[in-house]
């Protein structure tokens, strides 16, 4: 599409690609720092997400000071000529109970809408380096380098599901292959689009979880559907209430295949 009245598209990629590991190393200053004697530190977790999001703020006004963020004031409701049309959607840390225990399976990510369409998704791991990034309609990456789902093949002992926490209250399971829940939604899609892992199962999610992870995963030739292989619109939560539905993120066309494995309790 033409993106008329926005800055140049490479400066924008640029913009996003510079903020997200400014404040990957901004968040590596409270990496693992949780109080020990208790299960979940949320003081050093509200610290660290109300300074990070500062830091994004900070450097977008710098910017782009037209620009909008998700979650600030009422979300646009029609389309919008120039900058304005511009939304940002920024998830300072999936996977917090990692960050604050100290184990890497984290990050943070950043989308950009024009006028509700996507535009790029990115999600940075600080603690591991790695960085997945796509242009909607375009190749998905990591790093440099093009990745893509594979071709849909028959599952086995060595097949992975990712899930979600509690996974196991809800579903009967199959699954010849392993299943695991690392804790962070946006790395579970990466790892999919990435040929990681052959699906996702994703509960209890919002739309800043899926907004880049999502245009990586679509980008690399996969797809979020709901349980009952019907399509999931992620703009339908534009207004930022919480994504109830269980979905299935996997390769175009393996959906029904992997959900033969799982039926609710």
């Amino acid at each position: 599409m033409e993106h008329s009245g926005i800055p140049d598209f490479e400066d924008l990629i640029r913009f996003a690609t510079e903020v997200i590991r400014m404040v990957g190393e901004e968040a590596l200053r409270f990496y693992g720092k949780g109080d020990p004697t208790v299960r979940f530190d949320s003081n050093l977790v509200t610290e660290a997400e109300l300074r990070l999001a500062d830091l994004f703020k900070s450097q977008l006004k710098a910017q782009f000071p037209e620009h909008r963020i998700f979650g600030d004031g009422m979300p646009i409701q029609d389309y919008v000529h120039g900058e304005k049309g511009c939304l940002w959607i920024y998830d300072t840390l999936d996977g917090v109970a990692n960050f604050q225990a100290g184990i890497p399976v984290w990050g943070t990510s950043i989308a950009l809408l024009e006028n509700f369409w996507p535009i790029f998704g990115v999600f940075y791991m600080p603690v591991t380096g790695d960085l997945y990034s796509a242009q909607a309609g375009k190749k998905a990456k990591f790093k440099q380098t093009e990745i893509h789902v594979p071709e849909s093949s028959e599952m086995s002992n060595e097949s992975l599901l990712l899930t979600y926490s509690r996974f196991h209250n809800h579903y009967r399971s199959t699954f010849p292959g392993k299943i695991r829940n690392l804790g962070c939604t946006a790395a579970h899609l990466c790892y999919v689009a990435h040929g990681r892992a052959e699906a996702a199962l994703i509960a209890n999610v919002s739309y800043q979880d899926l907004a880049a992870a999502q245009i990586i995963l679509k980008a690399a030739g996969g797809k979020i559907c709901k349980m009952d292989g019907s399509d999931f619109f992620l703009n339908e939560y534009l207004d930022g209430q919480k994504i109830e539905e269980h979905l299935l993120a996997a390769p175009q066309g393996a959906h029904s295949a992997i959900q033969m494995y799982l039926k609710r309790q």
